[in-house]
């Protein structure tokens, strides 16, 4: 039985995210939120929502009770569309920075 949530378009740079994702896979349920909760990094917050959905999800689509028994299976953090912005620079020129985003998307297996 496997439980799945995403988040999408998350304001987050997949790059800082990617090492939080690291810390959580293969672990509990339980153990996965107690680290992320103290975790300071913005990426944890995120994540921790998004194994939280996944949790519910296996309670109410699943009817599975149990979910002190679920581990994180898998845990991907991909690239999602940039936001484009423009600031200004000399001489009358625009100058391009780029807002990236993320996509979490969270696999609970017991």
């Amino acid at each position: 039985m496997e439980a799945v949530a995403r988040a999408r378009f998350v304001r987050l740079v997949p790059r800082k995210a990617r090492p939080v994702a690291d810390l959580v896979r293969g672990k509990k349920v339980d153990e996965a939120l107690a680290m992320l909760k103290f975790t300071p990094k913005k990426a944890a917050e995120y994540i921790y929502k998004t194994i939280k959905s996944a949790a519910a999800n296996a309670e109410e689509n699943q009817d599975y009770r149990d979910v002190s028994k679920l581990y994180v299976k898998e845990i991907r953090i991909d690239e999602g569309p940039a936001w484009k912005r423009y600031t200004p620079r000399a001489h009358g020129r625009a100058s391009l920075i780029r807002k990236k985003t993320s996509h979490i998307t969270v696999v609970l297996s017991d």
